[in-house]
């Protein structure tokens, strides 16, 4: 199911900084593996799921605000100096679909999952989660989806304005080809 983990993380990050040095790459698609977006964090750990982030009364004020991997990879993302598109083939759930988050155009398999859950684990929503999302559906959607931590479908996305486009399974790659091409003549077509 595409849990994230650490070594996940570092490898996004280092693949954004490998995309942004070069000036061969006009546009990033990201996807899962399989039928699965992502399932959020690799909670198979247990308590040391969140690693040092869970020691904070034992770190200095500097390493506190540095973040977890969801905050690190989402900022990295917003940084990024080329056109992202998301393209959610399935359940994104937590940090699988806040990740989702500062991607220029997200596009989803018609009737994925899709779940900000973190009340139900008891934890606020992370990853720039509350300055994101009322930015992309307002603060009334935002905030149903977050207090609520219901799973909805990816229909209720697009209604709301998450998602640029709904499509079948067998007609996504294809949609996502047509929005990078689309990218790739605007681009040539500014320099």
């Amino acid at each position: 199911m595409n849990a994230c983990t650490v070594q996940m993380y570092e490898e996004l990050i280092a693949a954004f900084d490998r995309a942004d040095a070069d000036d061969d790459v006009k546009a990033i698609i990201v996807t899962g593996a399989g039928k699965a977006f992502c399932a959020g964090a690799d909670l198979e750990r247990g308590a040391d799921t969140w690693g040092a982030n869970s020691k904070l009364t034992d770190m200095s004020k500097q390493e506190r605000y540095v973040g977890n991997g969801g905050g690190r990879i989402v900022r990295r993302m917003f940084d990024c100096h080329k056109p992202i598109i998301g393209a959610i083939n399935g359940a994104a759930v937590g940090v699988g679909i806040t990740m989702t988050l500062p991607m220029d155009i997200r596009l989803a398999v018609k009737g994925a999952k899709i779940g900000f859950v973190f009340a139900s684990r008891g934890i606020v929503p992370e990853a720039c989660s509350s300055w994101f999302l009322p930015r992309i559906v307002g603060i009334s959607k935002a905030l149903e989806w977050c207090y609520s931590a219901k799973i909805f479908r990816t229909e209720e996305g697009l209604e709301a304005g998450y998602f640029a486009a709904c499509t079948s399974p067998m007609n996504s790659c294809r949609r996502h080809a047509r929005w990078r091409r689309s990218l790739l003549i605007t681009a040539r077509r500014c320099r």
